[in-house]
């Protein structure tokens, strides 16, 4: 539901915040004070197209924030999402949903599922054609959601393989080419023979080439100080001992341990001499590690960041060949795929077909109900379903739906687009809405003008299906009606003040008694003990 709307620079608003409530809000007002400028509001916030001439006078932008508490949505922030949107007189636009920058094609999409406003064509997603078959196979409900589940795998999977057929690599001569290539590449990597840590290990042999020189000069010094020095002066120092090891156990031992030692540096030595002659590198050895680096490298750059994932490029490589080469074998195995899938598809489709035929007669019946309980009794509602007569699937079958509508007897059914009267079309929504109350996952309801052209019981009957819509959405509703007025469960009084010479709107939440006071002023032009009664009457028939 919305909790907070603030308003900035639109038309006479200067700076305006109304904080809502679950349930039916009811906005009244003054003529002229600015009550369709906040419907307008919510409009540019849902992605309507923006005049400059909106703009306050005086400024060079307007600024429109909502708080949207949906904590059942991924995108909310401790239950809460924010849109802002700021249009400056440039014709700059910022867009942002929690702050972060969107389109405001993004912006538009998105609060789609949010938001539904009726009194503005262009974000009616009632008129919406696409949106009408979602309408009917949510009312279809249980009925219809395994079906169509099973269905949407089955398409899913038919358009994997007409892709996969598609990708049949032009013609014979394309495919030669392309065969050449991928032949060419494979065989450039296989000749190469590489070695998954094979760079890692030539780099290293490459580091001691660059040190050759340094590290012969340290391992020849510390080989030296051994042989020369440690050997030769333990070597004295065991002799001696030897002189005395059976006069006590003690000398015997630390001659052990001497000899030890002595063993140790000898292996020492050796490995010394070893690692010395290891790095005594060649100048045929070094250009030959520096060639392979650079023909490595030649690779990377055309087949992958590393050996690991060039020869992960060479197996892709090997798996198109053989597609290529099998194409005919694959096709045919494709197509013979794909026609077990569109077979029980069409079984599907024609299933979902018939239950649709079933529940738009349904559909159509409880709204005409509605319209009639609207005081629209020639009014005909029809759910109009097309199939393609050569069975072209789409993504809901083979069916589009289409929401028709006659106002008067003898009128031929019309798109729900092409119905002119703003009263007409609100009370025709509101109707649509009663019945698919419960299956409407939009979260906020607005409704303006839907008090054009109605008085007495038909108001009395849209109040009601106001509140019966309320129950399970929040409704905003702009009305000059006391019936409607007097239905709501939150009331808000929107009137304008001259301050230093200009014009400014201000919003009022009203108490009970306010409320009251207000329906009586809408029902009779003045407050008085018998409109106070009357408003008291209405309160007490509609809530």
């Amino acid at each position: 539901m919305i909790t907070t709307l603030h308003i900035k620079n639109i038309g006479i608003i200067d700076d305006l915040s109304i904080n809502l409530n679950q349930g039916l809000n009811i906005v009244t007002g003054e003529t002229g004070a600015g009550k369709t400028l906040i419907i307008d509001s919510l409009g540019i916030l849902a992605g309507n197209r923006f005049s400059k001439e909106m703009i306050r006078s005086g400024e060079d932008y307007s600024y429109v924030e909502l708080c949207l508490f949906l904590p059942e949505y991924k995108e909310a922030i401790d239950g809460n999402i924010i849109i802002t949107r700021e249009i400056y007189s440039s014709g700059r636009n910022l867009c942002k949903i929690n702050g972060r920058l969107v389109t405001v094609a993004e912006l538009k999409e998105f609060m789609k599922a949010m938001i539904d406003i009726h009194g503005q064509q262009d974000n009616q997603k009632l008129l919406d054609e696409q949106m009408h078959i979602r309408y009917l196979d949510d009312f279809a409900g249980e009925a219809l959601l395994n079906i169509k589940q099973q269905y949407k795998e089955l398409y899913k999977k038919q358009n994997e393989i007409l892709k996969d057929l598609k990708n049949n690599y032009g013609d014979d001569k394309e495919k030669q080419r392309k065969l050449d290539l991928l032949r060419y590449q494979f065989n450039e990597i296989e000749e190469a023979k590489l070695k998954p840590n094979e760079e890692e290990d030539l780099q290293e042999k490459r580091s001691k080439m660059l040190n050759a020189e340094k590290i012969k000069e340290n391992l020849s010094q510390a080989s030296i100080c051994i042989e020369e020095n440690a050997i030769d002066s333990i070597s004295v120092a065991i002799r001696s001992l030897e002189k005395i090891e059976n006069l006590d156990k003690k000398y015997e031992m630390i001659l052990n341990s001497l000899k030890s030692s002595y063993y140790e540096l000898q292996e020492v030595a050796r490995d010394l001499a070893s690692q010395n002659e290891e790095n005594d590198f060649n100048e045929i050895d070094r250009n030959q590690i520096e060639e392979r680096l650079d023909f490595i490298f030649s690779l990377k750059r055309k087949y992958g960041n590393n050996i690991l994932e060039i020869l992960n490029y060479q197996k892709e490589i090997e798996k198109e060949i053989n597609e290529i080469e099998n194409l005919e074998e694959y096709t045919t195995s494709l197509k013979k795929e794909l026609k077990q899938v569109q077979s029980q598809m069409l079984k599907l489709a024609i299933n979902m077909n018939q239950i649709r035929k079933e529940y738009a007669k349904i559909l159509s019946e409880k709204i005409n109900q509605e319209l009639a309980d609207l005081e629209m009794k020639n009014a005909r509602f029809y759910v109009e379903i097309q199939s393609n007569e050569e069975n072209q699937f789409n993504k809901n079958g083979f069916d589009t739906v289409h929401f028709l509508i006659s106002t008067n007897i003898g009128e031929a059914a019309k798109p729900l687009i092409k119905i002119a009267s703003g009263g007409e079309m609100s009370r025709i929504m509101l109707a649509i809405k009663t019945v698919l109350a419960d299956v409407d996952k939009t979260a906020v309801l607005v409704f303006d003008e839907i008090d054009t052209g109605i008085s007495g019981l038909a108001a009395n009957k849209v109040a009601m299906k106001l509140k019966k819509i309320a129950k399970n959405h929040q409704v905003l509703c702009v009305t000059h009606l006391a019936s409607i007025a007097a239905a709501g469960d939150h009331n808000y009084y929107i009137f304008k003040k001259i301050y230093e010479q200009k014009t400014k709107t201000e919003v009022k939440t009203l108490d009970e008694q306010e409320t009251l006071s207000e329906i009586a002023r809408i029902s009779s032009g003045e407050i008085t003990e018998i409109s106070l009664n009357h408003a008291k009457e209405l309160r007490k028939k509609i809530a």
